[in-house]
């Protein structure tokens, strides 16, 4: 199965790399990305994804995504994420979204409804108004980054299943790719924005994926999400948190291929 990796420049002034991969007359899928990460945390998910076309960039600020000192609004990083679909001539997209990369994706659903043929909302939020518990230690980042408060900042997210040591050790190699400048200006695009559901209603098709064991997202977040989202599905998955997309990539494997399937 072909995969490559393109550098295209976006209208909206940055060059983000994506990496492409499955049979190009294949359903398009487009993955975002948590905040601190990169394409890369899809690596256990995506040779999973059989039947698809994978869209994976890294996203601005991320990776080896250029990192200005502006743009990171969540309008903003929602319309990167419309001029990747535009810059390789994608015309639509289901879209699935991690963590903050959903919150993304629903704010891109809002702006851009033609463009997401679907939603899959991995341990995404409802709302990221008000600041975490943990947005003073990264206001007081600057340059170079220290490598052991990436790796302290891991704690920030509890894994209750195992995760492979080299999938944590590419997640410090992302946090450590990333200036402070861009670790500030996503928390605050994302914590200062109108929540999506706040400013418009979803139509798209969505299927929300949440951990039980999440200690940052209430469930009640999740089934208010799923209350504004119509005709969306709410699946609970017992004994795992928040970061549902390295606990178990099978597992939402397995249910984006039955969800898509289901949409014809």
């Amino acid at each position: 199965m072909d995969s490559e990796v393109r550098y295209p420049r976006l209208r909206t002034g940055i060059t983000v790399p994506c990496l492409i991969h499955g049979d190009a007359d294949a359903t398009p899928v487009l993955l975002l990305h948590a905040w601190g990460e990169s394409s890369g945390r899809f690596d256990l998910l995506i040779p999973l994804l059989t039947g698809f076309r994978v869209y994976a960039p890294d996203l601005r600020g991320q990776g080896e995504a250029d990192k200005p000192e502006g743009g990171y609004s969540l309008a903003e990083q929602a319309e990167d994420a419309a001029a990747v679909l535009d810059a390789l001539d994608v015309t639509s997209a289901a879209v699935v979204g991690s963590s903050s990369g959903g919150y993304v994706a629903q704010q891109l659903a809002i702006a851009h409804p033609q463009k997401v043929a679907a939603l899959v909302l991995v341990g995404a939020p409802l709302s990221l108004h008000g600041r975490p518990a943990f947005a003073d230690e990264v206001d007081r980042l600057t340059d170079p980054l220290d490598e052991a408060w990436v790796r302290d900042s891991l704690a920030w997210f509890p894994l209750l299943h195992e995760v492979p040591q080299w999938f944590l050790e590419d997640r410090v190699r992302d946090g450590l790719r990333m200036p402070a400048h861009v670790w500030k200006g996503i928390l605050n695009g994302l914590c200062s924005a109108t929540p999506p559901t706040e400013s418009g209603t979803i139509q798209t098709p969505t299927l929300i994926l949440w951990g039980a064991g999440d200690s940052l997202l209430p469930r009640a977040d999740q089934e208010t999400l799923a209350a504004r989202i119509p005709g969306s599905v709410l699946k609970v998955y017992p004994e795992v948190a928040h970061l549902v997309l390295w606990e178990c990539p099978e597992q939402v494997a397995e249910d984006t291929t039955a969800f898509l399937a289901s949409l014809g």
